[in-house]
């Protein structure tokens, strides 16, 4: 086992795109933790396809390296707010975290909510202003942001007397100095790793006391089943040793009691610690280290794992907000069910939404008794994004309904909704239609910074509900220049209703291949999703109406054959191309009584209802009239 004394456990935490894989990167090389002449991939710590095509990251990982004879177990965190439940997980299992700020951006949305978790645990940052090296970097005020940043989260004086590192992630450089003499490329990762042997405090090894540990992050394998992970707080685990957990959870929503549920003796079967990026057996691990372990039977996240002499010694259940945001996984009915993928059963797509609630806290399932469906709820639209391109990939077809927000009351029974803090950096000339877009989203302008480059940052305080299928209209109303990242901050008043899309949609009434001939007159109509030769159905949403309701139309039409043909008639067939739909920008678009199907091989768009008279008279029901939807 190693000397605890000699232990350093780390999480790095940033805002998405700040840097924190790339720093990983640079780190692996300092230490060399691949051979001088090893092919080492890019972001080698992004090791899911989904994050690697994303560039971010999902999952937390967990690395080891060797420097100076210390061993430093470092997390590499999510930088979006929809995985914020992985960051909150991994912060009770470290001693100190590095805080990485952009040198030109400076502090952004999840900078504040990681950095209020650090500092509400107790832990002391170091900051790393990262990307020097690029255009318009201003260091000193990026700094001098997140000093105010720790003022305004309440840091104490020691929290506040931090630590800083300047330099390149991606260049494998930083310095604790900008000024001093010397080719600052040069320096390499001396400076961090001394820092961080310096600055992060070993952890605190009781190890005469029973074990005691605490399960922050959940695995599973095919062969071992659900393996647990956390830090050993006191005392020495060993393969073999009977092992006693139980499971806690708050009592009120206000989480200032909690209760044992159930609790369960156990041996551990098998016994891991990170050595690199793989994991690797061991005998016993002691009071310090990060291990992984299997043998109960069920592991919950927040479950305390003792030796059975101190079972009655329990700790509190982890503090992990709910979910803000839920839409409806449904089985695939659509003609084309079963084409193109394993069209699941409703048991089938409940056993996989299940399995993946046991190792993400912030996803929940409810059945709500639905014949053909499940209701998923999650942190936000990329996050349930995220499951369903999972799901496909696995190669099974599923449906699912517009995202809505989840509302709750207060004691005086007034419906309340999540906001969100958004902050906007955009260039100058594209300012009022953001601010015009966004009001009309129910946002309220908070604040308006001139950088003197050219560039705005605008910060707006907005209901999660305004965001909803914005991001794409804003990239479009921004000419793809601007940049846009949210938190959840809390529940809010309701603001009231928000205008829907002002467009409708262009809907297949038959059933049969798209023809040039009928693509060509009706893309005068609208935008088309649809190009020729591709299969379509009757209900199917080919495309984006130029009206605000819906139009019916017949993708598959041919043209009458007559007995005067021109040979390059077909030629002269001008199309534009058409609008790509993915998972994301369907989940943007779509109203509510439209349905994503998504299958291994395609991205549709459908009805609900498909036939059009079954449409019509649910309408009535429901007292809308055809007039309603201009």
């Amino acid at each position: 086992m190693q000397d605890s004394s000699k232990i350093r456990n780390i999480a790095i935490i940033a805002h998405i795109d700040h840097g924190k894989t790339t720093l990983i990167d640079g780190i692996f090389k300092a230490a060399h933790l691949f051979r001088d002449n090893q092919v080492m991939e890019e972001r080698v710590m992004d090791a899911g396809n989904i994050e690697r095509e994303r560039g971010i990251t999902i999952k937390a990982k967990h690395c080891t390296v060797e420097w100076g004879g210390y061993k430093i177990n470092i997390v590499d965190t999510p930088g979006h707010a929809d995985f914020s439940g992985e960051v909150e997980r991994v912060l009770s299992m470290v001693d100190s975290v590095l805080l990485l700020v952009d040198a030109n951006e400076g502090p952004m949305p999840q900078t504040r909510y990681v950095l209020m978790r650090a500092l509400k645990l107790g832990l002391k940052p170091i900051v790393i202003v990262n990307k020097v090296d690029r255009p318009n970097a201003e260091p000193e005020a990026a700094l001098d942001k997140t000093f105010d940043l720790f003022i305004e989260l309440g840091a104490t004086e020691e929290q506040c007397d931090f630590a800083v590192l300047y330099g390149s992630g991606l260049q494998g450089w930083f310095v604790d100095d900008l000024n001093r003499g010397g080719d600052n490329t040069k320096a390499g990762m001396e400076d961090l790793f001394r820092t961080i042997i310096e600055r992060v405090p070993a952890p605190r090894a009781e190890m005469e006391k029973p074990f005691l540990m605490q399960v922050c992050t959940l695995s599973w394998s095919e062969y071992l089943g659900r393996i647990g992970c956390g830090r050993i707080l006191q005392g020495t685990l060993r393969k073999g040793d009977k092992i006693v957990r139980t499971h806690t959870r708050w009592k009120d929503y206000e989480q200032t009691e909690w209760e044992a549920v159930s609790s369960d003796t156990s041996a551990c079967t098998h016994l891991y610690v990170t050595s690199g990026l793989d994991r690797a057996e061991v005998e016993a691990a002691g009071a310090g280290d990060i291990v992984w372990f299997t043998g109960p039977s069920v592991i919950e996240l927040g479950d305390t794992v003792s030796a059975p002499e101190i079972s009655g010694e329990l700790i509190p259940p982890l503090d992990i907000e709910e979910p803000t945001v839920s839409m409806f996984f449904i089985v695939n009915t659509s003609p084309f069910a079963g084409q193109d993928g394993n069209a699941i059963t409703l048991r089938q797509l409940k056993a996989r939404i299940e399995r993946e609630t046991k190792t993400d806290p912030a996803l929940r399932m409810d059945d709500l008794g639905r014949p053909d469906g499940i209701k998923v709820s999650g942190r936000g639209e990329l996050h349930l994004g995220i499951l369903i391109e999972e799901i496909r990939r696995e190669g099974s077809e599923v449906c699912v309904s517009r995202p809505e927000v989840i509302v709750q009351h207060d004691e005086n029974g007034r419906l309340l909704e999540p906001m969100e803090e958004l902050i906007i950096d955009v260039p100058e000339e594209y300012q009022g239609v953001v601010i015009q877009k966004l009001a009309q989203r129910k946002g309220e302008l908070k604040n308006m910074e001139n950088g003197g480059t050219g560039v705005l940052r605008l910060e707006f305080r907005i209901p999660t509900r305004g965001l909803i299928g914005y991001r794409g209209e804003f990239l479009t109303d921004t000419r793809g220049l601007g940049i846009l990242a949210s938190r959840f901050v809390g529940y809010g008043e309701w603001l009231g209703d928000i205008s829907p899309r002002s467009r409708g949609s262009l809907v297949s009434m038959d059933s049969g291949t798209a023809t040039s001939y009928a693509l060509e007159n009706l893309q005068e109509r609208g935008t088309l999703f649809i190009k020729p030769g591709d299969p379509i159905y009757n209900g199917q949403v080919v495309g984006e109406s130029s009206r605000g309701k819906d139009i019916p139309c017949n993708p598959s039409k041919r043209k009458q054959q007559t007995n005067h043909r021109s040979a390059t008639k077909d030629m002269m067939t001008v199309l534009d191309v058409p609008r790509q739909i993915t998972v994301d920008s369907a989940l943007e678009w779509i109203s509510d009584d439209e349905l994503v199907e998504v299958t291994p091989l395609s991205v549709r768009i459908r009805k609900m209802i498909l036939d059009a008279d079954q449409r019509k008279k649910a309408r009535i029901q429901a007292g809308i009239s055809d007039s309603d939807e201009d």
